[in-house]
């Protein structure tokens, strides 16, 4: 499947509005970003989270650098027949990366058929 960047970033935007508000409610100071693919180029690699978890935190506050949760749009589509399977795979890597802010670890993302 191909789409463009910007229909992309689109269609995770829509999505990420669709999300449960009491799942999106407690997201404080997190950016969500596109990128074509990982760093290393590799197209194994749905989405990251890269900051640190609620669980994890002291004293995060003020001038902090903002959280960040990376969808990778190469490896989305690749994995994506068609919109419906590239929509349900951005939701659950939305959930996946939104869960690990939350501190919930790839072991419980797997218990509860997330992961």
């Amino acid at each position: 499947m191909s789409m463009d960047a910007d229909a992309f970033e689109k269609l995770v935007v829509e999505e990420l509005d669709a999300l449960p508000d009491e799942m999106v409610d407690g997201l404080e100071n997190v950016v969500f970003l596109v990128e074509d693919r990982p760093a290393d180029g590799s197209l194994d690699l749905l989405g990251e989270y890269d900051g640190i978890t609620l669980t994890e935190r002291d004293r995060y506050g003020f001038g902090e650098m903002p959280d960040r949760i990376l969808l990778y749009r190469e490896p989305l589509l690749k994995i994506s027949s068609d919109e419906k399977r590239l929509r349900e795979e951005v939701h659950i890597t939305l959930v996946h990366e939104i869960a690990h802010f939350y501190g919930i670890d790839d072991d419980e993302l797997h218990e509860l058929g997330w992961a």
